[in-house]
């Protein structure tokens, strides 16, 4: 056992040392697990047949001729995307009503019996290709749920679905994540299905053996338990995964993580640009502000999670202009706020570390070197010197997560030019904590870890200014 994690330290490209062996605190992410979580930030396609229903939800008795987008053009998709600085896209391959986007032939209800492109169209592959050329990463999302196949409901459509699986996961390249929904309806026989997760989850590693997958549960990744854009104050990545399941009741329960779960099973945060999920006309005027999304960012990446934002193409096949022009807001501002604010000329103090793991990789940039307080330092201590009075209004905090997540709770005290100070009070880290206050200039931070789960490890200590559309502090 301990020969493989120190080959997996190692592949990860985290320093070892056999004279100053660091302890993992388990559970542990796996390679593929890590790999996601550097992503931080990526995009979600909700276009399908609702888009052309004007519906959130469809039925499954939708006349496949309305799906006729007039302009549709995946390459502006993932120009858009990678404009605002995401790293991938997860396109809606088929939602509830069963409508699949690509030519399969283990459903009837599909783009084939489309007038686009005289049924020759296939929608996942011109994203793929899209993808491939401008350099984004692919991604499914295929609801279990289907209200338009006559199979739903009984054994056979584990199978079909399986095979829609193998369809997606085989003749599209690489899938960087596989996306469940946990809604579980009546079919059009008034059945409700039992899914095979085992199954289905078996079908991505054996073709995507890289990919993670998404649902309430895991396997590699979790719903955060609400679609308004945020994280929690206090969020774990370990997860009692096996006591719960997609669409599980009482998920609440469950949604800060657990502190000494089985399972390293990160949480993931979805929103969409607009009130809903799919276009819809009336709501070109209620694209969420730059400044909005920002906050956003900041209350998931900033909390132990990834950012999944999701745009509603419309029915021309294009992204509106007002949705892009709120992502080409939020680059800005994350250009501008995500911007270091340290400087070589500060000083830092710690109250302890070991060999090898010193405070001066607190700065080196890299998540994958840290500085390590001693382990008989219980309550180890960081104070940043500013070399001169600077305006934040936020730090910037993260752990080495492929050695576990650890710090349980954190003390911050604020110390302005005036010597004027605040406490702030902090509870986990895990893979990136923004920890944002009303701005100020500042000439020194003192964090001190109260309790962790092992020895205290910090990989990076930053100092932020987030900024709004007008050039103000973005927390007041």
């Amino acid at each position: 056992m301990r020969i493989k994690l120190i080959l997996f330290l190692l592949a990860c490209g985290f320093q070892y040392s056999f004279s100053q062996t660091i302890k993992p605190v388990y559970p542990i992410p796996s390679a593929k697990q890590l790999a996601w979580q550097e992503l931080s930030y990526y995009g979600f396609v909700h276009f399908n047949m609702n888009t052309f229903t004007n519906v959130e939800w469809g039925e499954g008795k939708e006349d496949p001729k309305l799906f006729n987008p007039t302009a549709l053009d995946c390459n502006q998709w993932v120009r858009i995307a990678k404009a605002a600085g995401m790293k991938g896209l997860i396109l809606t391959a088929k939602h509830h009503d069963g409508f699949a986007l690509y030519p399969s032939k283990f459903t009837d209800h599909s783009v084939v019996k489309s007038p686009w492109k005289n049924g020759k169209g296939d929608v996942v592959r011109e994203l793929s290709n899209a993808c491939k050329r401008y350099g984004l990463k692919l991604g499914i999302y295929l609801s279990p749920w289907d209200r338009f196949h006559p199979a739903y409901g009984t054994d056979n459509y584990n199978q079909v679905y399986a095979n829609m699986q193998k369809e997606l996961l085989t003749q599209y390249g690489q899938i960087f994540e596989f996306w469940y929904d946990g809604a579980n309806g009546e079919g059009p026989n008034g059945k409700k299905q039992v899914y095979d997760w085992k199954l289905f989850h078996s079908m991505v590693n054996k073709y995507q053996p890289n990919a993670v997958q998404f649902s309430d549960n895991g396997p590699d990744i979790r719903w955060v338990g609400n679609e308004r854009g945020y994280s929690y104050e206090t969020m774990w990545s370990p997860i009692n995964k096996d006591e719960i399941y997609p669409g599980y009741p009482k998920f609440d329960d469950y949604r800060q993580g657990q502190e000494n779960g089985s399972h390293w099973v990160a949480p993931e945060v979805d929103v969409s640009l607009r009130p809903g999920w799919y276009y819809h006309p009336e709501q070109d005027n209620l694209v969420k502000s730059p400044d909005s999304l920002m906050r956003i960012y900041v209350a998931s990446v900033g909390r132990n999670a990834n950012l999944l934002i999701n745009i509603p193409v419309d029915t021309r096949g294009l992204i509106h202009p007002n949705d892009s022009a709120a992502l080409m807001g939020l680059k800005s501002l994350m250009n501008t706020g995500l911007r270091s604010l340290r400087k070589k000329t500060d000083g830092i103090q710690v109250s302890s570390s070991m060999k090898g793991y010193g405070s001066d990789k607190l700065y080196d940039v890299s998540p994958r070197t840290f500085w390590a307080a001693n382990v008989s330092d219980k309550s180890p201590r960081l104070t940043w010197s500013l070399a001169d009075s600077r305006l934040v209004n936020a730090i910037q905090m993260q752990e080495p997560i492929a050695l576990g997540q650890r710090v349980k709770r954190f003390e911050v005290k604020l110390v302005d030019q005036d010597s004027r100070s605040e406490v702030l009070q902090g509870h986990t880290i895990g893979n990136k904590r923004i920890l944002t206050f009303k701005a100020r200039k500042l000439k020194s931070i003192q964090v001190d870890f109260l309790d962790a789960r092992g020895q205290v490890l910090l990989s990076n200590f930053d100092l932020l200014y987030l900024t709004s559309t007008h050039n103000e502090s973005l927390y007041h």
